[in-house]
């Protein structure tokens, strides 16, 4: 008898065994089932997050594309009968480099729009960058009030003010005059300082300070102690303040609106070859043109896009 109980508590034991293992084999199972699920879900989501991205950037693409292969067209007019061109030719760089007309003087244009921007971008990286350091590491009357009353103003747009502007500097006799569109560029610049601010917040203050108990003029520190460690956002200063004045058309063509082709920017120049006189002529230049002028931007967002993007982050960050 005690044989049979012994021997029928070991089948029960057995039996509870194998039922334990049945049940942890099964939960692993579905554990697997589950990954495997979650797995499968998470390739879909991959595989449709990087579609939907090379869909944009396809449409980003083409647009650029086609300007690029139009501007090698043998054909001066626009053919949107096929996307390439069916004959292949460079005489559209030739033409708008070595032989300006009353309409095309590429070479004009070019220098005038780079005079402007470099001139503009030393005066509005250097007003920027006090105005940054004087709300960032000085403290005064009005100061707070100050700052919210610039974030202000640059919530309305600057084309508001392009016909109070304009008849200012015909008051001023410097319409036309390339000294009037450089006033316009760099007057308000100082406002733009705020991203400029939040990267001067993270320098250290103990670094000032300790120039401060050297004798440091707050010339000297803002040259000698805050810049240096300010490269990225000096970097983002100036790409921003070049491209301002290389890419504006409306400001460009209110101020120089006298029709003399020689004082026009770039932007102007190639807007004027797309009048509905001129298209069939020099649309293919007008490409060509376009081509050229972007390709000092890229170089410079390609030598300095380390900085650049160092730049925007750091000044994220705080202010």
């Amino acid at each position: 008898m005690m044989k049979q109980m012994s021997q029928s508590n070991q089948n029960h034991k057995n039996t509870q065994q194998m039922n334990q293992q049945a049940s942890v084999k099964e939960h692993t199972n579905q554990q697997a089932s589950v990954k495997e699920q979650m797995s499968m879900k998470k390739k879909i989501h991959v595989i449709l997050h990087n579609l939907l991205l090379a869909a944009l950037a396809a449409f980003w693409l083409i647009p650029i594309v086609w300007l690029v292969v139009t501007s090698f067209s043998a054909y001066t007019g626009m053919n949107t009968s096929t996307f390439f061109p069916k004959e292949w030719s460079i005489a559209n760089y030739k033409n708008l480099l070595y032989s300006s007309d009353t309409v095309a003087q590429f070479p004009n244009w070019f220098k005038n729009t780079f005079m402007i921007a470099i001139i503009v971008c030393i005066i509005s990286s250097c007003f920027v960058l006090m105005v940054a350091y004087a709300t960032s590491c000085m403290r005064f009357r009005m100061r707070k009030p100050l700052m919210n009353m610039a974030v202000i103003l640059n919530l309305f747009p600057g084309m508001l003010s392009m016909i109070a502007v304009y008849f200012i500097l015909k008051t001023l006799n410097l319409t036309n005059n390339h000294l009037g569109l450089i006033l316009v560029y760099s007057a308000s610049s100082g406002l733009g300082y705020l991203i400029a601010k939040g990267f001067l917040d993270t320098v250290p203050v103990s670094l000032r300070e300790a120039a401060y108990l050297d004798g440091a003029t707050e010339h000297q520190i803002f040259w000698k102690v805050v810049m240096p460690m300010s490269r990225p956002i000096i970097v983002y200063t100036i790409i921003s303040s070049f491209m301002a004045p290389w890419m504006d058309f409306v400001f460009a063509k209110i101020v120089l609106n006298s029709g003399v082709s020689s004082q026009w920017t770039v932007a102007i120049g190639l807007y004027n070859m797309l009048d509905k006189s001129l298209i069939n002529t020099y649309f293919t230049q007008f490409c060509a043109g376009g081509v050229l002028v972007s390709i000092p931007i890229s170089i410079l967002f390609y030598i300095m896009q380390k900085f650049y993007v160092e730049g925007i982050t750091g000044g994220a960050v705080k202010g």
